[in-house]
């Protein structure tokens, strides 16, 4: 998580997740509206897990069609 999105995550911290799913969004966004500590605390927590998650790597593999005789 970059210093940007931590300061993003203290001042607004619905845009700090809009990345992350409209579902996250709106839970953030409940939060913050209930209190603005357990808002800022949701997002610093989604954007920290989301930092240090090893990405999955898929790989594809494509068949080759056989030549036409």
């Amino acid at each position: 998580m970059g210093c940007g999105r931590a300061v993003l995550c203290i001042i607004f911290p619905p845009l700090a997740v809009i990345d992350r799913g409209c579902g996250t969004v709106i839970i953030v966004l409940l939060l913050t509206l209930a209190g603005w500590i357990p808002g800022a605390v949701t997002a610093l927590i989604l954007n920290y897990l989301a930092a240090t998650r090893p990405r999955e790597t898929r790989v594809v593999i494509e068949q080759q069609k056989p030549p036409k005789p």
